[in-house]
């Protein structure tokens, strides 16, 4: 039956015969329907196999490969250190691409780095700083007034008391007056040696000129003049009108020659005139400045002609 499978059965009937045979030998085209239908159901592929039994090797003329169930890793030759990069970092420092897959082994790039000194840091010189003086300190044990200048002559600048702290800055010629910053008042003034518990080495600080305070009320006296008599020299100038509250007098800041040495003294007086010491020996020349004195401060200075 299966070689008949995939061909086409023709039958040819005489219509007149078939139809007056039909009925005397009807069991003829049950024999032809029978056929058909068994030709027909012969394209049924045959049924499987049970599991048990396996199916017989496929033979092709084109052998194909086949792999097996359990798969022998054989181990390759290690690779050469020329082509084949390592995974561990080389001492030499330099990195090897991976081979590539070709046949024919190609030149392998490498990527050299160069080992760079760390940069060393040049310290800079360390800037100089300038030591800060320490200045000496000293306390008050009496009231007292501080004044603008170093000496009784000087208006008034502040009050100082017992136990106030001060620090000396500088002092005058003759050491006896200190040029103090007290820690009451923003700027400095003028104080005896006497006012204070301590004595100050004159080589601790150093020597000071301090300007005075500038008036705008009162300007300098006039027509000055100095007549010298022996050692004696009278100086006389003409009157500076002021109101009561604001005249402070007069005074002069001289530098005399007495027993062969100059000295500094300032003076304060409300007379119009003033006579000073002055000796001859001495190598240099006096002399003697003139202020009008106002409670704001002084006018300025006349220089007198000395005799």
């Amino acid at each position: 039956m299966s070689a008949l499978t995939g061909t086409r059965l023709t039958v040819k009937l005489d219509p007149r015969r078939a139809s007056r045979q039909n009925f005397r030998h009807p069991s003829i085209w049950l024999w032809i329907a029978l056929f058909l239908l068994t030709g027909c159901t012969q394209t049924t592929p045959p049924p499987a196999l049970p599991s048990d039994t396996a199916p017989a090797p496929i033979v092709s003329e084109t052998p194909s490969p086949v792999v097996s169930a359990s798969t022998t890793l054989t181990p390759s030759p290690a690779p050469s250190s020329s082509t084949t990069a390592s995974e561990t970092p080389t001492v030499s420092g330099t990195a090897t691409l991976p081979p590539t897959t070709a046949a024919t082994s190609s030149p392998t790039a490498a990527v050299t780095f160069t080992a760079t000194a760390p940069s060393t840091a040049t310290s800079s010189p360390a800037p100089t700083l300038t030591p800060t003086r320490d200045f000496p300190d000293v306390v008050v044990k009496e009231q007292a007034n501080c004044r603008y200048g170093p000496g009784v002559a000087y208006l008034y600048r502040w009050g100082l008391y017992a136990g106030d702290p001060a620090e000396v800055h500088g002092r005058n010629a003759a050491g006896n007056w200190y040029w103090i910053k007290p820690a009451n008042l923003d700027s400095h003034c003028w104080a005896s040696e006497i006012v204070f518990e301590e004595r100050i080495d004159a080589q601790q600080v150093p020597l000071v000129q301090a300007r005075l305070p500038k008036t705008t009320f009162a300007g300098p006296p006039n027509n000055v003049q100095a007549v010298r008599s022996g050692d004696q020299v009278t100086i006389s100038w003409d009157v500076v009108i002021l109101s009561d509250d604001k005249r402070r007098g007069y005074m002069l800041e001289a530098s005399l020659c007495q027993n062969g040495a100059f000295f500094f003294q300032a003076y304060r007086t409300d007379e119009l005139q003033y006579t000073f010491t002055d000796q001859a020996g001495c190598a240099g020349q006096s002399g003697a400045l003139l202020y009008t004195a106002e409670k704001h401060g002084y006018s300025d200075p006349v220089q007198i002609a000395w005799p």
